[in-house]
């Protein structure tokens, strides 16, 4: 039985972490790690693909239209589907994935920190808001935080399966477009941030996923078709043998192949072949 850890570093563009995560590159380079293209559903919008990465259906199934369209979901989930099989499930994540998956409304009081070890689909999370985000006020937390957060989580209550998504970038990309100085630094940025924790957690004995939710136009936008807003890259970080690197990947096959990696049963719903075959 592996365990794993989903890294989504939100509205990446696959041109930019091809270009720009120099770290992700290099690993790829010296054969550690490997890289496909993956496209989002549609909607490209934020709230639709987070319910999407983990449900295996698209929106047009779950029903999250948009991030006004929020709300537990009625279809198993990764992290039920690993619950279900006494696995231990955490997350560290913008509040939207503990409505998706745990519960709803949010109450930041009852759930910025929740730990429920024996019950619930999420046992082990730490939420953020980013209450009051607009393009002069990014409201986002520092990354080198939230990958301490997931670590800490990792090493606290042994996790069998991990999610982290940071808000940062897409945040950079809705004030400043792709092309420009600011987001080259930002990449690069976080790109650094996040090595040592790759090493860290591969050294504990993780798989690791790194990729996006979906892309993002030079201009700063996603939600609609085509290749800058849904296409983004998968960095995978283990032993099992994938696709031809030509591969597009479908993000709906990212939820069956957690599951596969994992080995736990997929849920019949969830309906896309795994791109990973089980350990």
């Amino acid at each position: 039985m592996q365990k794993l850890l989903l890294i989504i570093i939100d509205g990446v563009p696959y041109r930019n972490w091809r270009r720009l995560f120099g770290n992700l590159e290099g690993w790829v380079a010296a054969k550690e790690a490997r890289v496909w293209r993956m496209r989002s559903v549609l909607p490209s919008t934020s709230a639709s693909c987070y319910a999407s990465i983990h449900s295996g259906v698209t929106p047009q199934q779950h029903g999250v239209w948009g991030n006004e369209a929020v709300r537990r979901l009625d279809v198993p989930d990764i992290f039920s589907a690993a619950r279900d099989r006494g696995r231990v499930t955490g997350a560290v994540t913008h509040s939207f994935w503990s409505e998706l998956f745990n519960r709803a409304p949010f109450d930041p009081v009852r759930d910025l920190e929740h730990d429920e070890p024996t019950s619930g689909s999420i046992n082990h999370g730490r939420f953020h808001t980013m209450q009051g985000y607009n393009l002069i006020n990014q409201a986002t937390p520092a990354d080198s935080d939230l990958f301490a957060t997931l670590t800490l989580l990792t090493e606290r209550f042994g996790l069998d399966y991990g999610i982290l998504h940071s808000c940062t970038l897409d945040s950079m990309g809705h004030r400043f477009g792709h092309d420009c100085a600011e987001m080259d630094h930002a990449c690069y940025a976080l790109d650094a941030q996040l090595a040592p924790f790759i090493k860290r957690w591969r050294n504990a004995g993780y798989e690791v996923i790194v990729t996006a939710d979906h892309g993002q136009s030079m201009r700063g936008h996603h939600g609609g078709a085509g290749e800058d807003q849904q296409d983004f890259a998968l960095y995978y970080f283990g032993s099992a043998e994938g696709p031809s690197k030509d591969t597009l990947l479908d993000q709906l096959a990212l939820a069956p192949t957690i599951l596969n990696r994992l080995g736990v049963t997929v849920p019949a719903s969830m309906k896309a072949d795994p791109f990973l075959p089980a350990d």
